[in-house]
């Protein structure tokens, strides 16, 4: 008898959303505290904490909502044989144009079209009503209803003119790849996300933000003094207009070798009114290059996705997976969603270990401001920042350790803190 992978898969799949549920049940209560952790009480003020608490309470209850109809949707497909129907419908969608549904990358890019369609479809409400009622309610949403289906159908078009060719090289591929097949994948999606690296930031990025470089003045000669100081092969300097769509604030660098851009979203320059403040944020983004943070975690990336694609190498003959998910044929595309379907154990795992190297090298580039003397402004910057993004003052210790990819304030606070009281 064969192996029953799709019960097995659909089983482990409700097991993690209990144990996600419980850990968000535990930052629930965490959010409903109504006092500020000890280590911000006088740091936040009792306005912005009750702002915060608002927001965040509002989120849990919308992501509750959404993450019950969503495993309620993935766990139905997969157990009453969806996916395998869709096939074949978007076989018979094929002949009905007079296409051949014999030609697996023809039959894999009308299937993807339905899926896209479906997850439009889907997703739409839950976006809607995030963007127009949550994060409006709280201040935030600064974009239109036009606004918001132009950057839609922009990605759609998007996704319509990049996805067809790279799904018929990745096809491709895999039928000629032989026994090399992992590496000709890993070789090729390395390239892929290289290109990518270059193009977005420069071609996509600009069709839904307007960049226009820092103006000359205070801010623009501080940032460029660091950097030089530094070495870093500063190029660009660019402010994003992301307040058309939303008051939260980010920065980020990007560029490859010695053509480095770095980019301020102007939210983030009107929240932190005192220069030092930016300059300290931009001196703690600096520390992820000093200290080859970037590189790190783009080889981590390689390692992991070549494994997977070893991982795949091994099961995409296994005529009993596939008929487990109700396939008759074996398509390329099938393979890799059933593939992803069953290591979900694995990626959770993978997913936590990589967050606490994350929040590691997030303590790092901390120190590594502190060092160049951005203590106080840094200190002063993240607290804006949490205030102004009105994010949660309190969090479950094990909800944080799961899921945050940068530790909560109150850790950073103490970590910068801790040395001053050292020399004390």
């Amino acid at each position: 008898m064969a192996f029953p992978y799709m019960e097995a898969v659909v089983g482990f799949m409700i097991l993690m959303y209990i144990f996600e549920t419980y850990l968000d049940l535990r930052q629930h209560t965490a959010l409903k505290l109504p006092r500020l952790p000890k280590t911000l009480e006088g740091v936040i003020s009792q306005e912005k904490f009750e702002k915060s608490r608002a927001y965040s309470l509002d989120k849990s209850h919308f992501h509750f909502v959404h993450e019950f109809v969503t495993i309620l949707m993935d766990s139905a497909i997969l157990f009453f044989g969806v996916l395998p129907w869709f096939w074949k419908k978007s076989g018979e969608f094929l002949v009905f144009f007079g296409l051949n549904s014999e030609n697996e990358i023809l039959h894999t890019l009308a299937f993807l079209a339905g899926v896209m369609f479906w997850s439009q479809i889907t997703d739409l409400p839950f976006s809607l009503y995030s963007t127009f009622v949550i994060e409006a309610r709280h201040g935030f949403n600064k974009q239109t209803i036009w606004l918001f289906f132009r950057d839609m159908i922009k990605g759609i078009i998007l996704a319509i003119l990049i996805g067809p060719p790279i799904v018929g090289a990745i096809i491709v591929i895999v039928q000629k790849g032989g026994p090399y097949l992992a590496i000709y994948l890993w070789a090729f999606m390395l390239v892929l996300s290289l290109v990518m690296m270059t193009v977005y930031p420069i071609l996509i990025a600009p069709l839904f933000n307007k960049f226009t470089p820092l103006p000359d003045g205070e801010l623009r000669v501080k940032i460029e003094n660091l950097a030089s100081s530094l070495k870093f092969p500063l190029k660009k300097l660019f402010v994003v207009d992301g307040s058309t769509r939303s008051s939260h604030s980010n920065a980020y660098m990007y560029g490859f070798f010695k053509n480095k851009r770095i980019v301020l979203y102007d939210t983030l320059i009107q929240q932190c009114k005192n220069v030092e403040e930016v300059v300290a944020v931009i001196a703690h983004e600096l520390g992820h290059w000093n200290l080859n943070h970037t590189m790190y975690s783009f080889i981590a990336v390689q390692i992991l996705t070549f494994l997977q694609f070893g991982g795949y190498t091994l099961v995409r003959n296994s005529k009993d997976l596939f008929q487990s998910f109700g396939f008759d044929t074996q398509p390329v595309l099938i393979g890799l969603i059933i593939f992803q379907h069953t290591v979900i154990p694995l990626q959770h795992l993978v997913s936590f270990g990589l967050n606490l190297v994350s929040r590691s090298f997030e303590f790092q580039a901390d120190a590594f401001a502190k060092k160049l003397g951005y203590a106080a402004p840094l200190r002063a910057g993240l607290v804006k920042l949490q205030e102004e993004n009105l994010s949660a003052m309190n969090t479950d210790p094990w909800y944080s350790a799961y899921h945050y990819s940068h530790p909560p304030l109150v850790e950073r606070l103490a970590a910068l803190d801790e040395p001053d009281k050292k020399e004390d």
